[in-house]
């Protein structure tokens, strides 16, 4: 199975991405390719600090608009739903969504790591 038949098997919309790039999927998986290390270096984990939580809301708007561009909808939706929920003050219920989508995270990102 190729990559992107894995990634649509995945929850991930990858007819809409390659749209947004003009049907290019060569350039669409080269993108993907650069998501793994882009999501590490704006990694949000569960146990960020539950009064102090700017950084946090950075990079979990980060990965969410980097998600939405290649339309890696389970990650898109679950940060924007953690950036929702960190704007309205409620980093409890953000920890929750992130403790959700982190299975889901982990297998794309493995996903695109075995192909890439």
């Amino acid at each position: 199975m190729s990559m992107l038949e894995e990634l649509n098997a995945l929850g991930v919309n990858t007819e809409e991405g390659l749209r947004r790039l003009n049907g290019n999927a060569s350039f669409y998986e080269r993108m993907l390719g650069k998501f793994p290390d882009m999501l590490k270096s704006s990694a949000v984990s569960p146990d960020f600090d539950g009064t102090d939580y700017a950084g946090t809301l950075d990079a979990a708007h980060a990965v969410k608009g980097v998600a939405g561009n290649l339309s890696i909808t389970p990650i898109y939706e679950a940060y924007s739903e953690i950036v929702r929920l960190l704007r309205e003050a409620k980093p409890e219920e953000a920890r929750g969504v992130l403790e959700k989508v982190m299975p889901v995270q982990a297998a794309i990102i493995s996903c695109i790591e075995a192909h890439w």
